[in-house]
C-alpha cells in the first residue's frame, strides 16, 4: 500500500477562470431578467414573458454552477471525499438539466394555453426588449465559450498500488450547463423577436405562443442531452475510450492478462482506473504502470498484480 501523501485535486485547470466567467453571467442574467419580466407584463407578450421567467430560473441554475465551483475548490483537498471534488460540477450540471426540463415544460404548457386564448400584445416595445435580451445572451455566451483545457498532474509511484501521471482533455459539465442555459435564453429571444415582428407586420398573433412551444421543445432536447451526460459521470460510467487504450497497451505482452478493469471520470480532465492483472512472476506492478504511462487521461491509477 502507498503510505505517502498525494493530491486528490482533480479540478480542471480552467476551474477558477470558469468560475469567474459564470459569476459575471449570473449578474448579467439577473439584470436582464428583471427588465424582461416587467416589460413582458406591460406589453402582454407571452414570448417575452417566457424569456423573462425562464431567465429567472436560469439565474438560479447559473447560481448553482457558481456555488458548485466554490464548493469544489473549498473542499478539493478534503479527505472526506475519496476521489476529490472533481465531479461536483457534474452534480451542478445535473441539477441545471432538471431545471431546464422544468422550464421547457412550463413554457410549453403556458404557450398552449395562450395559443387557444390569445392576449393583446404591444409588439413594438416587446420586440425592443427581446433584442436587448438577445444581446445580453450573446455577451454571456461569449464569456462562457472555450472553458475546456488541459490538465497536468503528478503522483507517486508506489510498489504495488500507485498513481500514474499524465494530462488529459475533458469537458467541464458545470460550465457546459451554464452555457446551455444561456443558449436556451438566446433561442427563446430569437423566437420571440420573430414572433413579435410577424405579429406586428403580418398580424400573425398566433405565432407568438407557437414560438413558445418551439422554444420549449428545443430547450427540452438540450436538457435531456445534458441530463444523460452528467448522469453518466455521476454513476461512474466506464470511459470506454480510455478502457480500450489500456487494453491495447497491455494486450498480448508477456502473458499479461487483465482480470478486472474499471475506468471512470473523477474530474473534467481526470480519469481514475483500477487495473487487475495476472502475469509471470518475473514481472511486477511497476512494469504494468510503466506500460500504461501513454494513457495520459488516467491521473489516478491503481494496479493489482497477481502471479499467474
Amino acid at each position: 500500500m502507498n503510505d505517502h501523501a498525494h493530491s486528490h485535486d482533480f479540478l480542471g485547470t480552467q476551474h477558477e477562470r470558469n468560475a469567474r466567467r459564470t459569476l459575471w453571467v449570473v449578474l448579467l442574467t439577473l439584470v436582464m431578467m428583471v427588465g424582461e419580466i416587467i416589460a413582458g407584463y406591460l406589453t402582454g407578450s407571452m414570448a417575452l414573458l417566457a424569456d423573462g421567467f425562464h431567465m429567472a430560473t436560469h439565474a438560479g441554475a447559473l447560481g448553482i454552477a457558481v456555488a458548485a465551483y466554490a464548493f469544489a475548490r473549498r473542499h478539493a483537498e478534503d479527505a472526506a471525499y475519496s476521489f476529490g471534488t472533481g465531479k461536483v460540477g457534474d452534480l451542478g450540471g445535473f441539477a441545471s438539466a432538471l431545471i431546464l426540463g422544468l422550464i421547457s415544460l412550463g413554457i410549453g404548457v403556458e404557450s398552449v394555453f395562450r395559443l387557444f386564448q390569445p392576449t393583446e400584445v404591444q409588439f413594438g416595445t416587446a420586440t425592443l426588449i427581446a433584442v436587448v435580451g438577445l444581446a445580453v445572451n450573446l455577451i454571456s455566451a461569449l464569456l462562457l465559450m472555450g472553458g475546456s483545457g488541459h490538465g497536468h498532474h503528478h503522483h507517486d509511484h508506489p510498489a504495488e498500488h500507485g498513481h500514474g501521471h499524465g494530462h488529459g482533455h475533458g469537458e467541464d459539465n458545470n460550465l457546459r450547463s451554464a452555457y446551455v442555459h444561456v443558449l436556451a435564453d438566446a433561442v427563446t429571444s430569437v423566437l420571440a423577436i420573430i414572433a413579435l415582428l410577424a405579429g406586428k407586420l403580418l398580424g400573425w398573433v398566433w405565432l407568438d405562443p407557437l414560438m413558445g412551444i418551439v422554444g420549449a421543445l428545443v430547450i427540452a432536447r438540450w436538457a435531456w442531452s445534458l441530463l444523460k451526460d452528467t448522469a453518466a459521470v455521476l454513476l461512474d460510467r466506464t470511459d470506454a475510450q480510455v478502457a480500450a487504450e489500456i487494453r491495447e497497451l497491455l494486450a498480448a505482452k508477456d502473458q499479461l492478462v487483465i482480470t478486472d478493469l474499471h475506468v471512470w471520470r473523477v474530474g473534467p480532465e481526470a480519469r481514475a482506473a483500477i487495473v487487475s492483472v495476472s502475469g509471470p512472476a518475473e514481472m511486477a506492478a511497476a512494469e504494468v504502470r510503466r506500460r500504461l504511462q501513454p494513457a495520459h487521461e488516467v491521473t489516478h491509477l491503481t494496479v493489482e498484480y497477481r502471479i499467474a
